[in-house]
């Protein structure tokens, strides 16, 4: 069967080949024609799971589509290039044809499909390069918000700060969680805001920036419902118990349903988080108390004791 599929592949490309060819009464190559045996031929090899010689195909597919004009089918062909590569495991060389796809897309007048196409090498590459990912989810959202899809937009700055938050790198993570933040205040889903902000109070908590968890939760009390929310309670315990160095406060609001059942990045921030000074709860200065008379005795006696059978 494989053998068959390679043989019916061969014979799709030297057809191609022959409608590139010019001669006395042919001054124009067929590059329609080309591209569609080459796509035939991109099928036939991957049924039998040759995706090196398909994705050579694809891409001899997409070159007569662009010396046809046609941006839209040229854009296809890379992807599908691409998704060969990943057949074979070459997942950044696969990310780069379906990156050069999305921008031909762009370039077409299609931006739906290279939002798609975008957000899908995100997909591919976030296991092991998750900073190519967050670039990736980055760029999409700004195709949709510029289409003015702004849910999708946000759903895919989700995605790149759970990955910032992931990665450690608080600083970018802090100004990506704002963005989603002011895009949902956009669409009125105030409900996700009161979220967001406890996912920004505890980026800023991680940075140790006290400050700007402080004025993140000020600022949140212009948005309608947050005063007197439950997420507004529980963080003004979490900054209380925070500036007051009581973990056992901190805890027990990072341990709460609330934080707990949050996307797992931030439940996790939650749980980790550390205050100040190691955790050492402040306590008011108190007077010192006075020994009992029994327990100054007691010294006394052991004292006269150690000396009673004198120096020697």
């Amino acid at each position: 069967m494989a053998a068959q599929k390679i043989n019916e592949g061969l014979e799709h490309l030297a057809k191609a080949e022959k409608y590139l060819k010019t001669g006395f009464l042919k001054w124009k190559p067929d590059y329609d024609s080309a591209a569609s045996e080459y796509g035939k031929a991109a099928v036939a090899f991957k049924n039998a799971k040759q995706f090196e010689q398909a994705k050579d195909a694809c891409l001899r597919e997409a070159v007569a589509h662009e010396n046809n004009r046609a941006l839209f089918h040229a854009a296809k062909a890379y992807e599908q290039a691409g998704m060969m590569l990943k057949e074979m495991q070459k997942l950044p060389e696969a990310v780069q044809l379906i990156e050069k796809a999305s921008m031909m897309y762009l370039e077409n007048g299609t931006p739906d499909t290279a939002a798609m196409a975008l957000e899908r090498a995100g997909k591919l590459i976030e296991n092991i390069d998750p900073e190519k990912a967050v670039q990736l989810y980055q760029q999409t959202a700004s195709v949709f918000e510029n289409e003015e899809r702004l849910r999708q937009a946000v759903e895919l700055l989700g995605k790149a700060s759970r990955l910032l938050v992931r990665g450690r790198r608080f600083d970018e993570a802090a100004l990506s969680i704002q963005k989603e933040k002011n895009i949902y205040k956009e669409i009125e889903n105030y409900p996700t805001c009161y979220k967001k902000t406890i996912a920004q109070v505890l980026v800023h908590l991680h940075r140790n920036d006290y400050v700007a968890a402080e004025r993140c939760v000020r600022e949140s009390y212009s948005i309608p419902g947050f005063n007197g929310s439950e997420d507004c309670a529980a963080l003004e315990q979490l900054l209380e118990g925070y500036d007051q160095q009581d973990q056992d406060q901190v805890s027990e609001v990072c341990n709460s349903p609330l934080f707990k059942y949050m996307d797992n990045d931030y439940a996790k921030l939650g749980l980790s988080l550390v205050v100040p000074g190691g955790g050492i709860k402040k306590k008011s200065p108190a007077t010192p108390q006075a020994k009992p008379d029994g327990a100054a005795s007691t010294a006394a006696e052991e004292e006269e004791d150690e000396y009673s059978g004198g120096l020697c």
